[in-house]
C-alpha cells in the first residue's frame, strides 16, 4: 500500500537569521512556497528579505515573537502555510508547540511530540537510552531526595562531578563541581536558573568524565520504521559547554568505535520510533575508549552543514520530505562519506572573553572557493541587534584530508572580513595553528586551558 503524501505549498519558518534563510533556500528547490517570521528588531534582516512573504510577530524579546507560540500560529493560518519548520533553538523542541500544530491542522516538520517529550527531557532519555541498550553513565536524580542521601551518592561516584538541568539545552544550565563546599550552592542557583530559562528546575548530576571528546551521531529517520546514520561529528572544541567549532569526521574513533557508537544511535532511534532529522550525542573517553549517551537533539542542529559536506544529502530537504509522509530514498548501504570538513561558528563577540559585540557592519566579506560554504545573514550596513544568539555566520570548510581541510581553512578565514563589531575569528585562526588541534591531543578542556 503506497504511503499518502501530503504535498506542501508553503512553508512557514518559525525562526531567524542564517538558519531561516537555510531552510527558504531548500524549500526553493521543492517548488515549495515561503513565509518568514521577524521581531521589529529584525525588520532589516535577511531572512525577511529572502522568504516570498514575512509577517511581524512581535517586539524584540523573543518571549514575545519567536516564542509567542499564538503569534506564530496566527501568521501561519494568515499566510494559508500548511507546515512549519522550526529549525533549532526557540521552540524546535517544545512539545507543547507541536502539539499546537497538530490542532490547527499545520503539519510540524519534525519528530512526533511523543519522541521530542521522550527524548527532550535529559533524565527520561537516559532512562530510555538504558533501555535501548546503549552505554550511560548512571546519574543522580536529585528531584525530591533527601541532601544526606544526594551527598552519599555523591560520594561513592567520586569528584568531579557535572551538575545539569533536566530541560537545559545549548550548553546552558551545567556545571562541574570539585566538592561538596560548591555542590550545594550550586544545586540551589541552578536549580533556580533552570526554572527561570527553562520553566523546569529538575536537575541530575552525573560522573564527570575528565579527559572526554563530545562526539555526535546525525541520524535520520521517516514516519515508516526506515533509519538510517549519515556518520559522526566531532564537536569537542567548546566554550562554556557552547560548541564553536565541529568536523567529520572524528579524527580519534577507531573503525570499530565508530562503527559502535553509529550503531547504538540508530538503536535509540528506532527504539523510539523516531521520525525526522535528529542527533544523538555521546561523550566519548578518551582514557578508556568508551563512550557513554548524553542527550538526543530532536531538531535539526547547527552544525548539520558537516554532514552535508561530507555525504552530499540536504537534510532540511530530507526533514521536509519525511513530514510530507513520504519514505526514506536512501539505503544506509546508499551512504557514502567523502572528504574532510570543518565547520567555523562566527559569533558576534569579544574573542577572549565571549561577551557578545552587538552594533554595526562596516564591512562585510564573505570567503569564496574551492571546498568553501559560508551560512550567513550579515551584510555591509546591517546591525546585529542585541537581543539573540551571537552567532552570524557559518564557514564550513572541505578537503580531501584534514591536514589539507586545516591549510585550507587558514585561507578561508584570513579571507573573512567583518569590520564594525568585534568577532571570534582571531581565536579561530589561534587554533588552528595550535599544534594540540593540528594532532588532536585535546578533549572538551581545551578552550578553556587556553583561554585562562
Amino acid at each position: 500500500m503506497k504511503p499518502e503524501i501530503k504535498k506542501f505549498k508553503k512553508v512557514l519558518i518559525a525562526n531567524r537569521g542564517e538558519i531561516a534563510i537555510r531552510v527558504i533556500r531548500s524549500c526553493r528547490e521543492l517548488g515549495i512556497e515561503t513565509v518568514s517570521v521577524h521581531s521589529t528588531a529584525d525588520e532589516d534582516s535577511l531572512h525577511v528579505k529572502m522568504a516570498d512573504e514575512s509577517v511581524c510577530v512581535g517586539p524584540a524579546k523573543s518571549s514575545l515573537s519567536y516564542l509567542n507560540i499564538p503569534q506564530i500560529l496566527s501568521a501561519a493560518d494568515i499566510t494559508g502555510a500548511d507546515a512549519i519548520h522550526p529549525g533549532y533553538g526557540f521552540l524546535s523542541e517544545n512539545d507543547e508547540f507541536a502539539e499546537m500544530c497538530a490542532k490547527w491542522g499545520i503539519t510540524f516538520i519534525g519528530p512526533s511530540v511523543k519522541c521530542i517529550q521522550s527524548m527532550g527531557d535529559k533524565i527520561e532519555s537516559k532512562i530510555t537510552a538504558k533501555k535501548a541498550k546503549v552505554p550511560t553513565l548512571e546519574p543522580i536524580y536529585i528531584k525530591d531526595i533527601a541532601d544526606k542521601e544526594i551527598q552519599k551518592a555523591v560520594d561513592k561516584m567520586g569528584f568531579p562531578v557535572l551538575i545539569k538541568a533536566s530541560a537545559g539545552g545549548g550548553g546552558r544550565g551545567m556545571k562541574r563541581i570539585e566538592n561538596f563546599e560548591e555542590l550545594w550552592p550550586a544545586i540551589s542557583r541552578l536549580t533556580e536558573e533552570a526554572k527561570a530559562a527553562f520553566g523546569d528546575g529538575t536537575l541530575f548530576i552525573e560522573k564527570y568524565v575528565t579527559n572526554p571528546r563530545h562526539i555526535e551521531v546525525q541520524i535520520l529517520a521517516d514516519q515508516h520504521g526506515n533509519v538510517i546514520h549519515l556518520g559522526e561529528r566531532d564537536c569537542t572544541i567548546q566554550r562554556r559547554f557552547q560548541k564553536i567549532l565541529e568536523e567529520a569526521p572524528s579524527p580519534v574513533l577507531t573503525p570499530k568505535v565508530r562503527e559502535e557508537i553509529c550503531t547504538a544511535a540508530v538503536r535509540l532511534a528506532k527504539f523510539v520510533n523516531y521520525d525526522s532529522a535528529g542527533t544523538v550525542e555521546f561523550l566519548y573517553d578518551l582514557d578508556t575508549q568508551k563512550f557513554y549517551f548524553m542527550e538526543m537533539n530532536t531538531r535539526i542542529q547547527v552544525e548539520h552543514p558537516v554532514t552535508e559536506g561530507r555525504t552530499g544529502v540536504d537534510l532540511i530537504s530530507e526533514m521536509i520530505r519525511h513530514a510530507q509522509g513520504e519514505v526514506m530514498r536512501f539505503k544506509q548501504s546508499d551512504i557514502t562519506f567523502s572528504s574532510h570538513v570543518i565547520e567555523f561558528r562566527i559569533n558576534a563577540e569579544n574573542p577572549k572573553t565571549g561577551m557578545p559585540s552587538p552594533g554595526h557592519i562596516t564591512h562585510y566579506h564573505r570567503p569564496g572557493g574551492l571546498g568553501v560554504r559560508t551560512d550567513d545573514y550579515i551584510y555591509t550596513g546591517y546591525t546585529v541587534p542585541p537581543y539573540y544568539d551571537s552567532m552570524i555566520s557559518k564557514i564550513i570548510v572541505s578537503a580531501d584530508t584534514r591536514a589539507n581541510c586545516i591549510t585550507r581553512a587558514k585561507r578561508v578565514l584570513n579571507e573573512t572580513v567583518v569590520s564594525g563589531i568585534q568577532t571570534n575569528l582571531s581565536l579561530h585562526k589561534e587554533i588552528l595553528d595550535d599544534p594540540a588541534f593540528v594532532s588532536s591531543q585535546f578533549s572538551t578542556s581545551y578552550l578553556t586551558k587556553k583561554l585562562n
